[in-house]
């Protein structure tokens, strides 16, 4: 069993080689990403019915909070093995789930994984995912050891390559039809930053601030 200090505080769990995704809560300035719970049901279909929330991601608008509660037990089960899953970001204002973050896939021996995100329509547009994208991408590196993190949006979907881009991540081209979303084939732009990235982007921050 494997200690980490995230937050001030001392999180008991298992990591490379034992159980590599713990998720444990992140907290920043009006964010808290933690484990989606079944109480959560409501809050994620009050924003996930949103047809504009649903249109560039994998996943229909939801019709009903029993949809909502199916996905918070997949994402439980995935908890509970330790395979790539998400947080739900919490608005420490108001204390309701406005959105999800997390991972989609990792490949253990290649050091990389991917993390892909929704929001709450009311919120964007007000920093809040270059915030929670930002806490995710410290914790990769900082805690999981990553070498590199991709991301990637709908090429009619500029707006999520601006957080990309505000939180250090890099352009690497186009993947011509990549998916398959809502019955047609997309465009797709890869994003991606390296831990050598990270790294330096942190020196000059520290350096910044002396």
């Amino acid at each position: 069993m494997t200690k980490l200090k995230l937050n001030g505080r001392i999180w008991e769990g298992m990591f490379s080689g034992e159980m590599f995704f713990t998720m444990p809560p992140i907290e920043t300035e009006r964010l808290l990403l933690r484990r989606l719970e079944m109480g959560d049901a409501q809050d994620i279909f009050d924003y996930g019915r949103d047809p504009e929330v649903a249109r560039h991601v994998l996943w229909e608008a939801y019709e009903s909070v029993s949809e909502c509660k199916s996905y918070i037990r997949s994402m439980q089960r995935r908890y509970r093995a330790g395979d790539a899953a998400s947080w739900g970001i919490v608005l420490k204002a108001t204390g309701r789930v406005v959105g999800t973050i997390g991972y989609m896939w990792h490949q253990e021996e290649h050091g990389s994984a991917e993390v892909g995100y929704s929001l709450a329509r009311d919120l964007w547009n007000r920093g809040y995912m270059t915030e929670a994208l930002t806490a995710v991408i410290a914790y990769s590196f900082d805690t999981l050891h990553l070498n590199r993190l991709e991301a990637q949006h709908e090429l009619t979907n500029p707006a999520s390559g601006a957080v990309m881009k505000k939180c250090g991540m890099l352009p690497e081209g186009t993947l011509r039809q990549r998916l398959r979303n809502k019955g047609r084939y997309v465009d797709v732009a890869l994003y991606a930053i390296l831990r050598d990235d990270y790294l330096a982007s942190t020196r000059r921050r520290g350096a910044l601030n002396l």
